[in-house]
């Protein structure tokens, strides 16, 4: 009888639920990987993402060994090499680099494909800050919401998801929890059991969540700023404020009130597409059911106005008293009640002064030389991101990528769209092969994972990876004892084990047992601003922010992460409605061209593009699908199933066209993460535009017009 080992681990991908898992080992074998049936949030169940993870470490696609290209750029033609060769490579080739153009000619690209703290975010910030690189701004994600956040509220986790069990008003603004929150749901499903909890869910698209919801409210895209502010107006109008909450513990009232005075129902339903009467309701319901709660999603950043719109919408809990009770207030990102000694990991004071920022999502126009650099970008290495797929301005990105005298290293699990165009492949190790503890940021749970069996190959964790990358480039001695520690002596050193929300947890106690609450109170009873106390420059609410004020403005945390980018450097103080760059009502002239609006939200069996090549899940998702309305395709002559190209001024991609009557007219849908294939040979962020929302450098993910014809020949469809 084979015997059976069960290790602690956890979920790697970029999702706020961070499930515990539990690895099955068999002499030496991943056999299966269940969720811990005693975590709150995982409850020993696993989304269909990672349902049969342990196969996914043995997909047979699978990089195993360091490989050069020997085929064109994008050919994903390679030949195996030794780790040594690899890595004489590289450093050959970045002195002649740094001799010839400087250190800033390399820039890293890099996200959350894994969340861990060592092989994760900040894996390779140290030593890219060591080396002198360009430094890469990280805005893929929460930037834009971060910001507002920080504006409004501080650096302040905010409400538990735990605690919405307790609430008995739940709006869902803007996120598909039932495909990227999938554990966070049941508290949902708790409150309507337990308390006759209402639960309204605001987007565009009638999906998975908005189906099981009591209230599903179709609102126009990029223009929630406009309802959240029309919401304000209706609670003063209606007389629904708490006077004492906002008297005690918020700032800037009467300026938020008369900026909301200006968006009366009327006004709203005409810019949102929302019903004048469902904004009344809305506000009302909202405002006289407490405890209330708002889960808001990514989505509400990626357009002009995303940032804007959420603070307007952090504003609400304050404007109500909400934060008074158990189950009350706004959930964006507990992550800020993590002690995590992010300076300690990046090292910044190791980058020197004056050196450069390139945001990641303007890729395309840095190595295409829109951004007219100097010196110009001559490397890129790439790791846990894979931006062909996933940054804005597809095509571009490509082209870029093309160029002869680019010097790219990929670190993959798979030869991704991104790979392909590699001069060399680095093979990463998998979560049950490394060492790490999760960056969480959707609960208040540490989590320890652990190795469970060797890397297969010569696969090694991204933490190595630059240990021998450090060594290679000869850092001295005093640098070095930074890569010189054990993984271990890292995730302690990593964080403040003596701060207040980690007191009776220890690095020992996880080993031990996995996972950990962190210890800012229980889920029953916690309400973390009931009497205020908000981490502002004020310590209050501030419906006026005083970050704002004063023109330059820099969010105090993590700057290269959340400057703030408007014309002039310039914030509102006071939370406005900011139209699209592009809808119809927003700039008709752009739209006679090109007259439908696009969203490309986050597939259910995909995370990202991770999974997009594994014919269990693509089984799951399907294919590349253009979702339309079917009035929209009948103007067109468009039926069900036929091919179409969906294109702008920026690039195309094609997909059988899928009727969607839940869809607003006007407004077509593709998921992001399929991997390229059919004809044009790209995917839906080929029609992306490479600009900024204005807080946070958020992308306009969500911020694009575009027009769909029927293919009547494919060949010709690119």
């Amino acid at each position: 009888m084979k015997e059976l080992s069960i290790v602690r681990g956890a979920c790697p991908h970029d999702c706020p639920d961070t499930c515990a898992m539990l690895y099955h080992v068999e002499e030496g074998k991943l056999v299966d990987v269940t969720g811990d049936p005693d975590h709150p949030m995982t409850r020993g169940n696993l989304c269909v993402k990672v349902k049969n993870f342990h196969e996914h470490h043995y997909q047979p696609d699978r990089l195993l060994y360091p490989m050069r290209r020997v085929g064109p750029k994008g050919s994903g033609a390679f030949e195996r090499v030794s780790w040594d060769q690899a890595l004489a490579e590289i450093k050959r080739r970045w002195t002649e680099i740094i001799d010839e153009y400087g250190s800033q000619a390399i820039m890293p690209h890099a996200y959350l494909g894994h969340q861990g703290v060592l092989n994760g975010l900040t894996a390779g910030d140290a030593f890219f800050n060591r080396l002198g690189s360009t430094v890469a701004e990280k805005t893929y994600c929460e930037s834009g919401s971060s910001t507002a956040w920080h504006m409004t509220v501080g650096g302040s986790g905010g409400l538990d998801v735990e605690s919405m069990a307790h609430s008995k008003y739940i709006i869902v603004w803007g996120m598909n929890m039932t495909s990227t929150n999938l554990h966070g749901w049941p508290f949902l499903l708790e409150a309507r059991k337990n308390n006759g909890a209402k639960i309204v869910v605001i987007d565009p698209v009638r999906n998975r969540t908005a189906r099981q919801a009591d209230w599903h409210i179709r609102i126009r895209p990029g223009t929630d700023g406009a309802l959240a502010m029309g919401m304000i107006g209706e609670i003063v109008a209606q007389g629904l404020v708490d006077t004492d909450y906002v008297e005690r513990y918020t700032v800037g009232f009467d300026e938020l009130a008369a900026r909301a005075a200006q968006y009366s129902p009327e006004r709203v339903e005409e810019i949102t597409g929302v019903p004048a009467d469902d904004v009344r309701t809305l506000a009302r319901e909202y405002a006289t059911s407490q405890p209330a709660a708002i889960r808001q999603g990514v989505a509400l950043e990626r357009s002009r106005g995303g940032g804007q719109a959420i603070r307007a919408i952090t504003c609400l809990p304050a404007l109500v008293g909400a934060w008074r009770h158990v189950g009350g207030g706004m959930m964006e990102m507990p992550i800020w009640e993590f002690p995590t000694r992010f300076d300690k990991i990046c090292m910044p004071q190791w980058i020197p002064e004056g050196t450069r920022v390139v945001n990641e999502l303007d890729l395309g126009m840095a190595l295409t030389g829109e951004l007219d650099l100097d010196p110009p970008i001559k490397s890129l290495f790439v790791y846990n991101s894979n931006p062909v797929s996933q940054a804005p301005a597809q095509e571009k990105t490509m082209r870029g990528l093309m160029r002869d005298d680019l010097f790219t290293v990929v670190s993959e699990h798979f030869v991704t769209d991104t790979a392909k165009f590699a001069d060399l492949v680095l093979p990463a190790a998998m979560q049950a092969e490394q060492l790490d503890i999760m960056v969480t940021w959707g609960h208040l749970y540490v989590t320890l994972n652990q190795p469970a069996i060797a890397p297969p190959g010569e696969c090694i964790p991204n933490v190595e990876l630059f240990r021998r990358l450090a060594r290679t480039m000869g850092f001295d001695e005093e640098s070095m004892a930074y890569w010189d520690r054990t993984d271990r002596e890292m995730l302690i050193d990593f964080h403040d084990w003596d701060a207040p929300a980690l007191q009776g947890i220890t690095y020992e106690k996880l080993e031990e047992v996995g996972w950990m609450r962190l210890n800012v109170g229980s889920p029953d009873t916690r309400a973390p601003h009931a009497e205020g106390n908000f981490p502002t420059p004020s310590g209050k609410c501030e419906f006026k922010s005083s970050l704002a004020e004063g023109g330059n403005f820099v969010v105090p945390v993590w700057r290269s992460m959340y400057e703030a980018m408007q014309p002039g450097g310039y914030v509102d103080p006071v939370p406005d409605y900011v139209p699209p760059f592009e809808s119809p009502q927003s700039n008709p002239e752009l739209a006679q061209r090109f007259p439908l609006s696009i969203i490309s939200p986050k597939p259910h069996a995909f995370l990202n593009s991770q999974y997009g090549n594994a014919p269990d899940k693509q089984r799951v998702q399907g294919g590349q699908r253009v979702f339309i309305h079917p009035d929209d395709a009948a103007a067109r002559g468009v039926a069900e199933g036929e091919m179409v190209r969906v294109f702008n001024d920026r690039g195309c991609f094609v997909g059988p066209a899928a009727y969607q009557p839940d869809l607003m007219p006007g407004l077509v849908m593709a998921n992001v993460g399929h991997w390229q294939g059919g004809s044009s040979g790209t995917t839906v962020n080929a029609i992306t535009a490479d600009r900024h929302c204005g807080l946070g450098n958020a992308g306009v993910y969500c911020d694009n017009l575009v027009e769909v014809q029927k293919v009547i020949d494919e060949a010709a469809a690119s």
